[in-house]
Protein backbone atom coordinates (compact mmCIF):
# COMPACT_ATOMS: atom_id res chain seq x y z
CA UNK A 1 0.00 0.00 0.00
CA UNK A 2 1.66 3.16 -1.21
CA UNK A 3 1.67 6.26 0.99
CA UNK A 4 0.12 4.64 4.05
CA UNK A 5 0.50 5.69 7.67
CA UNK A 6 2.44 3.24 9.89
CA UNK A 7 0.53 2.48 13.06
CA UNK A 8 1.42 -0.62 15.01
CA UNK A 9 4.45 -2.91 15.30
CA UNK A 10 4.68 -6.04 17.38
CA UNK A 11 5.11 -9.78 17.54
CA UNK A 12 2.71 -12.69 17.64
CA UNK A 13 2.50 -13.55 21.33
CA UNK A 14 2.37 -17.21 22.45
CA UNK A 15 -1.16 -16.73 23.86
CA UNK A 16 -2.33 -15.56 20.41
CA UNK A 17 -1.48 -18.92 18.79
CA UNK A 18 -4.34 -21.40 18.41
CA UNK A 19 -4.64 -25.17 18.02
CA UNK A 20 -3.70 -24.84 14.33
CA UNK A 21 -0.28 -23.47 15.27
CA UNK A 22 -0.82 -19.94 13.99
CA UNK A 23 -2.37 -16.68 15.12
CA UNK A 24 -6.04 -17.08 16.02
CA UNK A 25 -8.58 -15.09 14.02
CA UNK A 26 -9.66 -13.16 17.11
CA UNK A 27 -6.08 -11.96 17.58
CA UNK A 28 -6.03 -10.42 14.11
CA UNK A 29 -9.04 -8.40 15.29
CA UNK A 30 -7.05 -7.45 18.41
CA UNK A 31 -4.12 -6.22 16.31
CA UNK A 32 -6.43 -4.20 14.07
CA UNK A 33 -8.02 -2.71 17.19
CA UNK A 34 -4.57 -1.79 18.54
CA UNK A 35 -3.73 -0.21 15.17
CA UNK A 36 -6.95 1.83 15.33
CA UNK A 37 -5.97 3.03 18.81
CA UNK A 38 -2.64 4.20 17.36
CA UNK A 39 -4.51 6.03 14.61
CA UNK A 40 -6.71 7.64 17.25
CA UNK A 41 -3.62 8.78 19.15
CA UNK A 42 -2.09 10.19 15.95
CA UNK A 43 -5.19 12.31 15.26
CA UNK A 44 -5.31 13.56 18.85
CA UNK A 45 -7.80 11.16 20.39
CA UNK A 46 -5.55 9.36 22.84
CA UNK A 47 -6.71 9.31 26.46
CA UNK A 48 -5.91 12.98 27.08
CA UNK A 49 -7.46 14.05 23.77
CA UNK A 50 -10.66 12.14 24.51
CA UNK A 51 -10.86 13.86 27.90
CA UNK A 52 -10.06 17.30 26.44
CA UNK A 53 -12.63 17.09 23.63
CA UNK A 54 -15.18 14.83 25.38
CA UNK A 55 -15.05 12.89 22.14
CA UNK A 56 -14.23 9.35 21.04
CA UNK A 57 -14.40 6.95 18.10
CA UNK A 58 -16.78 4.00 17.68
CA UNK A 59 -16.30 1.23 15.12
CA UNK A 60 -19.47 0.78 13.06
CA UNK A 61 -18.27 -2.00 10.77
CA UNK A 62 -15.13 -4.08 10.34
CA UNK A 63 -14.39 -6.49 7.50
CA UNK A 64 -11.27 -8.60 8.08
CA UNK A 65 -9.68 -10.66 5.33
CA UNK A 66 -7.20 -13.36 6.34
CA UNK A 67 -4.63 -13.81 3.60
CA UNK A 68 -1.74 -15.71 5.23
CA UNK A 69 -0.79 -17.29 8.52
CA UNK A 70 1.24 -15.60 11.24
CA UNK A 71 3.23 -17.73 13.69
CA UNK A 72 4.49 -17.30 17.23
CA UNK A 73 7.15 -14.58 17.63
CA UNK A 74 6.68 -13.41 14.03
CA UNK A 75 7.17 -9.65 13.63
CA UNK A 76 4.20 -7.81 12.19
CA UNK A 77 3.33 -4.20 11.40
CA UNK A 78 0.12 -2.40 10.42
CA UNK A 79 -0.47 0.70 8.34
CA UNK A 80 -3.56 2.71 7.41
CA UNK A 81 -4.97 4.56 4.46
CA UNK A 82 -8.14 6.65 4.52
CA UNK A 83 -10.44 5.62 1.69
CA UNK A 84 -13.16 8.17 2.36
CA UNK A 85 -14.40 10.50 5.07
CA UNK A 86 -16.90 13.13 6.02
CA UNK A 87 -17.29 15.42 9.03
CA UNK A 88 -17.79 12.55 11.50
CA UNK A 89 -16.91 9.27 9.75
CA UNK A 90 -13.76 7.70 8.35
CA UNK A 91 -13.65 4.72 5.98
CA UNK A 92 -10.19 3.31 6.69
CA UNK A 93 -8.15 0.50 5.13
CA UNK A 94 -5.58 -1.20 7.39
CA UNK A 95 -3.00 -3.71 6.18
CA UNK A 96 -1.14 -6.12 8.44
CA UNK A 97 2.23 -7.18 7.02
CA UNK A 98 4.96 -9.59 8.04
CA UNK A 99 8.69 -8.84 8.24
CA UNK A 100 8.99 -9.39 4.47
CA UNK A 101 6.30 -6.74 3.93
CA UNK A 102 3.80 -9.29 2.58
CA UNK A 103 0.19 -8.45 3.44
CA UNK A 104 -1.17 -11.21 5.67
CA UNK A 105 -4.51 -9.61 6.56
CA UNK A 106 -6.57 -6.53 5.86
CA UNK A 107 -9.22 -4.70 7.83
CA UNK A 108 -11.66 -2.33 6.20
CA UNK A 109 -13.39 -0.27 8.85
CA UNK A 110 -16.04 2.40 9.12
CA UNK A 111 -15.48 4.45 12.25
CA UNK A 112 -17.56 7.30 13.61
CA UNK A 113 -16.78 10.18 15.92
CA UNK A 114 -18.99 10.35 19.00
CA UNK A 115 -19.59 13.10 21.51
CA UNK A 116 -19.11 11.71 25.00
CA UNK A 117 -21.37 14.47 26.29
CA UNK A 118 -24.42 13.79 24.12
CA UNK A 119 -23.59 10.11 23.44
CA UNK A 120 -24.39 10.67 19.78
CA UNK A 121 -22.47 11.08 16.50
CA UNK A 122 -20.78 14.45 16.17
CA UNK A 123 -18.33 16.16 13.79
CA UNK A 124 -14.65 15.79 14.57
CA UNK A 125 -13.25 18.55 16.79
CA UNK A 126 -11.31 21.16 14.80
CA UNK A 127 -7.89 20.02 16.12
CA UNK A 128 -8.70 16.40 15.28
CA UNK A 129 -10.00 17.36 11.84
CA UNK A 130 -6.69 19.08 11.11
CA UNK A 131 -4.66 16.02 12.14
CA UNK A 132 -6.83 13.70 10.03
CA UNK A 133 -5.62 15.58 6.97
CA UNK A 134 -2.10 14.31 7.73
CA UNK A 135 -3.14 10.66 7.37
CA UNK A 136 -2.70 9.49 3.76
CA UNK A 137 -5.94 9.58 1.76
CA UNK A 138 -6.56 7.38 -1.28
CA UNK A 139 -8.13 8.65 -4.46
CA UNK A 140 -11.08 6.49 -5.48
CA UNK A 141 -9.04 5.32 -8.49
CA UNK A 142 -6.21 4.20 -6.16
CA UNK A 143 -8.27 2.16 -3.69
CA UNK A 144 -6.88 -1.29 -2.89
CA UNK A 145 -8.55 -3.83 -5.20
CA UNK A 146 -9.88 -5.78 -2.23
CA UNK A 147 -11.60 -2.76 -0.68
CA UNK A 148 -15.36 -2.35 -0.69
CA UNK A 149 -16.04 -5.92 -1.76
CA UNK A 150 -19.01 -8.07 -0.87
CA UNK A 151 -18.62 -11.32 1.03
CA UNK A 152 -20.17 -14.34 -0.67
CA UNK A 153 -19.62 -17.68 -2.31
CA UNK A 154 -18.28 -17.22 -5.81
CA UNK A 155 -20.11 -19.44 -8.28
CA UNK A 156 -18.58 -20.51 -11.59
Amino acid sequence: MKDSHNLWKGQVLPEWVDYNGHMNDAEYARVFSLALEELMAFIGLDESGREKHHYTIFTLENHIKYLAEAHQDESLHASALILDRDSKRIHVWVELKNRDHHVIATSEQMIMGMSQTSHSPAPFPKEVEEKITHVPHAKKSDWPKAANTVIGIRRK
